[in-house]
C-alpha cells in the first residue's frame, strides 16, 4: 500500500495543471481594409489575455497567456504588409514563461477593440483585434495610400470595354454590396469555390456595367477580401447617398446539389414567403458571427442608423426593383423563382433605399460553381442586373425625370 502511495505522489511531479498548459494556435490571419485592420488569432481553447497601449513610440500590446510560442503564432510579423495603412511593424516574443507577447508598431492613434469569439462553422476559439483609427479615414482617401490598390486597378481589364463617365449630381447611385469577406467565406462549392471571391468579381464587373449606362453610378461596399459588419453596408450605402442598393451573393443548398437558378430577395417585417426564404435570411444574418463584428461604441453613425432600422416604407419599391432584375436575368440563366421572394435580411433594412439581395447561382450545384467561377458567366449576370436596375430606374418617374436632366 504504502509503495503504491509512493508511485502516485511521484506521478504527480509530472501532471500539468490545465491552467497552467499551452493552448494550441491553429491559425493567425491578418486582414487590412479601408476601415481598420483585422487580426485574427484562431485557437483550440479560449486564451486569456490582457490588451493595453504604450506611447513614445506608439505601441499595441497584446499579452496572450498559456500559449505556445513555436510554432504558427511565429509567423504573424511575415503576414505584415509593408503597405498597411495601420501598423508599421509587428514583434511577437515569449514576454515570460507564462505569457507571448504581441506589440503592434502604431503609424497613428488608433482605438484597438479585441472580441472573443467561441466556435462557429469551421472555426474554432478566436481572439479578433481590429485596429481602427481614432479619426477614420474615408475609405477612399485610405485606398489611395502609397501602394495600395484602388478599387479602379482592382478591375479585370476585360470589364474596361468604355470609359466611365464622370459622376455629376444628377447621377443616380447603386450601392454593391459583395456579400461575405475576409474571416467570413459564405458558402463553398464541391471544388472549393469560395462565395466571397466570387461576389467580390460579380461585384465590380456589376460597377464596371453600371457607369457605362447614362446617367448612373456604381460604388462598392467592400473593394476587397475583409469583412464589412451587415449593419455597416447600410451606413455605407447612406453615406454614398445611395438611390439603390444591392447586395450580392451565391446559393447554396445544404442537402444535395440539385438546386439551380437565379433567386432575388427583399425585406419582409411580417414575415418569410417560404421557410426556405426564411432559413436563407437566418443563414446569411449568420454573417457578423462568423465574421466578427467589433464597432466602436462611439460611432454616432452606427447609433442613428441602428436607430432608424424600422419598418421601410420601400419595400414595394424593392420587389417591384427585384422583378425587373429578374425579367433581365431570365433571358440567359435559369431562375429559382419566378418572382422576388422575402424575408427578414438584416442588409436590406435601409429606411428609404430600395433594396434588394440577388443570389446569383447555386454555388453547391457543380455546374453553376463552374460558371459562378467563369469570367465570361459573371460579366453576363452583371450585365443582366445593371439593365434590370436601369429598366425600373426608366419606369420610375422620378428617377426618369433624374436621367433626363443628366442628358
Amino acid at each position: 500500500m504504502g509503495f503504491r502511495w509512493i508511485l502516485f505522489c511521484f506521478g504527480l511531479l509530472f501532471i500539468v495543471p490545465a491552467s497552467h498548459a499551452e493552448n494550441l494556435v491553429k491559425a493567425v490571419r491578418i486582414w487590412p481594409s479601408p476601415v481598420y485592420t483585422r487580426i485574427v488569432i484562431e485557437s483550440s481553447h479560449p486564451i486569456p489575455y490582457h490588451l493595453f497601449k504604450l506611447q513614445n513610440p506608439q505601441r499595441v500590446v497584446l499579452d496572450l497567456h498559456q500559449v505556445k510560442f513555436r510554432g504558427v503564432i511565429e509567423t504573424l510579423p511575415a503576414l505584415l504588409n509593408s503597405n498597411n495603412p495601420d501598423i508599421s511593424e509587428i514583434r511577437v516574443g515569449r514576454f515570460n514563461p507564462e505569457t507571448v507577447r504581441i506589440v503592434l508598431a502604431i503609424k497613428h492613434p488608433v482605438e484597438p477593440v479585441l472580441a472573443n469569439l467561441k466556435p462557429i462553422a469551421n472555426y474554432g476559439y478566436r481572439l479578433v483585434l481590429d485596429i481602427y483609427p481614432k479619426q477614420p479615414m474615408d475609405a477612399i482617401a485610405r485606398l489611395a495610400l502609397p501602394g495600395n490598390v484602388s478599387p479602379a486597378r482592382e478591375l479585370p481589364p476585360s470589364v474596361r470595354e468604355e470609359p466611365p463617365h464622370m459622376a455629376t449630381q444628377h447621377d443616380i447611385i447603386v450601392a454593391i454590396d459583395p456579400g461575405h469577406g475576409g474571416e467570413d467565406p459564405g458558402a463553398h462549392g464541391p471544388d472549393g469555390v469560395l462565395e466571397k471571391n466570387v461576389t467580390l468579381a460579380i461585384a465590380y464587373k456589376l460597377k464596371a456595367a453600371i457607369d457605362r449606362l447614362p446617367g448612373m453610378k456604381a460604388e462598392l461596399t467592400r473593394t476587397g477580401d475583409y469583412y464589412v459588419p451587415l449593419q455597416m453596408r447600410v451606413i455605407e450605402a447612406h453615406k454614398m447617398h445611395a438611390d439603390l442598393f444591392v447586395s450580392i451573393h451565391a446559393n447554396s443548398q445544404p442537402y444535395g446539389d440539385s438546386a439551380t437558378g437565379t433567386a432575388v430577395y427583399a425585406l419582409s417585417e411580417h414575415g418569410a414567403t417560404s421557410a426556405a426564404a426564411r432559413l436563407l435570411a437566418r443563414n446569411e444574418n449568420s454573417s457578423d458571427s462568423i465574421g466578427g463584428v467589433t464597432l466602436p461604441m462611439h460611432d454616432t453613425d452606427l447609433a442613428k442608423t441602428l436607430v432608424n432600422l424600422e419598418q421601410s416604407a420601400t419595400i414595394d419599391d424593392s420587389i417591384k426593383l427585384g422583378n425587373d432584375v429578374l425579367s433581365k436575368v431570365e433571358k440567359f440563366h435559369s431562375l429559382h423563382y419566378k418572382r422576388v421572394q422575402q424575408a427578414a435580411f438584416v442588409v436590406l433594412k435601409s429606411l428609404d433605399i430600395p433594396s434588394i439581395l440577388v443570389e446569383t447561382a447555386f454555388i453547391s450545384n457543380p455546374v453553376e460553381e463552374a460558371r459562378l467561377n467563369s469570367p465570361v458567366f459573371q460579366k453576363e449576370m452583371a450585365r443582366a442586373i445593371a439593365h434590370g436596375l436601369y429598366k425600373y430606374v426608366q419606369s420610375d418617374p422620378s428617377f426618369d425625370q433624374q436621367l433626363a436632366n443628366n442628358q
